[in-house]
């Protein structure tokens, strides 16, 4: 498989747990969107803002997200996401599913050795 094939089948990967990821970051606490971007660059998972806000308007049009608007000294009020009880039990959910499936994958792949 060519790089740029290996490439785009790890982008679809992380897509695959990017809402795991973000809502796990909501979950520590109310938090700006350009600091959820920052949490995520720092482990690997690079997201453009293009891909963040239709994921947070997503998950507060089905509930498992709320904001508020703060005032803010650096220009307009910004918007403040906080995860809601039903996201709270829908992240779980999630983190179940996600380790049932890299139980599953270490499982089916534990004959294989990484060649450098």
């Amino acid at each position: 498989m060519k790089k740029n094939e290996l490439d785009k089948v790890g982008r679809q990967m992380r897509r695959g747990v990017l809402e795991m990821c973000v809502l796990s970051i909501i979950s520590e606490g109310e938090i700006y969107p350009s600091d959820i971007l920052d949490k995520l660059k720092a482990t690997d998972l690079l997201v453009k803002e293009g891909t963040l806000y239709p994921l947070l308007t997503r998950l507060k049009n089905a509930g498992l997200l709320t904001y508020t608007w703060r005032e803010s000294s650096k220009g307009p009020p910004r918007k403040y996401y906080a995860i809601t009880e039903e996201g709270t039990l829908f992240l779980n959910g999630l983190f179940n599913n996600w380790n049932k499936l890299v139980n599953a994958v270490q499982n089916t792949t534990k004959n294989l050795t990484i060649n450098e």
